[in-house]
């Protein structure tokens, strides 16, 4: 089915919701505050992507209602979610660890208090008409894939899914300076650029390249489930809950109910199917617009761990990813002091 002239596009929708949410939080110093029922409302920062589904999920299972507390999203890019926490316009923000060791290399006090989801749910996205010349589908097999894309030109909005892609082309023996790089303002662009020919591909995290595939614009033909160096095994967590030090100390009950909450949806995600009722319409709040086909597939990306508990060895492999990986720190490093599991039940 084509929801091209009748569905707007994602990443579209995406930008006024971020926009929405920047004045919102603009307006409001985002502050905790107890209501006269008793439940503490926090401001999260969120990236609206598919990692968000846990904290959603946690609020419309009613795990945070269990723990007194209410919630308030506050969307957020990379570049403004650590000063948001800093700042204390949020309380916790749903970070990539890449953000967060960015903000430890620069001192910042931040404290990692839980993992929401593994590995690095990205898409490789073809143009219809460059499937056909190769001969790629979305069962084509890696190999096939990455040498096919050898002196192609590629499409990236960032430098670090540029290098995730770097990462997956030399794992099949091409060079990634070997292909055009077209260097895209956002993942809003990445459509346009795919339909217009101005790139063979690009590469984005989901659920654009899914709704792109659905939208019948392009195919998917590389993903964490084909890709094992963007897969939980190889990169290690995709996303933590982190605070600022102070206010794990000055309010740890909120703390410790919230990261409970976010152990209970992301051990419910684990061992509940992509389609499941409750999971779709989490997911549909965190990703409004999007096709519930699409929405189940992404989900299936993400390595949603039972436990949010973090380990020495967890993190051991992230850096190595985040600093030598796709070299997004070069000086990332983490100490025991930086991340706990003590406010986990």
């Amino acid at each position: 089915m084509n929801y091209r002239r009748n569905r707007p596009f994602f990443a579209l929708s995406a930008s006024v919701v971020l926009s929405a949410a920047l004045m919102t939080a603009c307006g409001n110093d985002g502050s905790p505050s107890v209501g006269s029922d008793g439940k503490t409302t926090v401001s999260v920062g969120v990236s609206g992507n598919v990692f968000d589904l846990s904290i959603r999920l946690a609020e419309e299972n009613g795990y945070f209602a269990k723990q007194n507390i209410k919630i308030k999203y506050v969307t957020l890019t990379a570049a403004t979610g650590t000063s948001a926490l800093q700042s204390g316009s949020v309380q916790f923000l749903n970070s990539s660890p890449t953000s967060y060791l960015a903000g430890l290399s620069k001192g910042l006090p931040e404290l990692s208090v839980a993992t929401n989801g593994g590995g690095n749910p990205l898409g490789v996205v073809v143009s219809t008409r460059f499937a056909k010349k190769h001969g790629l589908s979305a069962a084509s097999p890696a190999d096939k894939v990455a040498k096919a894309l050898a002196g192609s030109t590629a499409g990236a909005s960032s430098a670090n899914t540029k290098a995730e892609a770097g990462i997956f082309l030399k794992a099949h023996g091409v060079a990634p300076d070997g292909l055009k790089w077209v260097s895209l303002p956002s993942p809003a662009a990445d459509k346009a650029a795919l339909t217009k020919g101005e790139v063979d591909w690009f590469i984005t995290s989901e659920p654009i390249p899914l709704q792109v595939q659905h939208e019948g614009d392009g195919i998917v033909v590389a993903d964490p489930l084909k890709v094992p160096q963007w897969s939980y095994a190889d990169a290690g967590y995709g996303q933590v809950v982190a605070v600022k030090q102070s206010y794990a100390k000055s309010d740890p009950t909120t703390v410790k109910g919230f990261a409970t909450a976010v152990q209970q949806a992301t051990a419910y995600l684990k061992t509940h199917a992509a389609d499941d009722k409750n999971v779709l319409g989490a997911a549909r709040k965190t990703l409004p617009g999007v096709p519930d086909d699409v929405l189940s597939a992404a989900v299936k990306q993400v390595d949603w761990p039972r436990s949010a508990a973090q380990d020495a060895s967890g993190w051991k492999k992230t850096v190595a990813f985040v600093k030598n990986g796709i070299g997004a720190v070069p000086d990332a490093s983490v100490s025991s002091g930086d991340w706990t599991n003590k406010y986990l039940p």
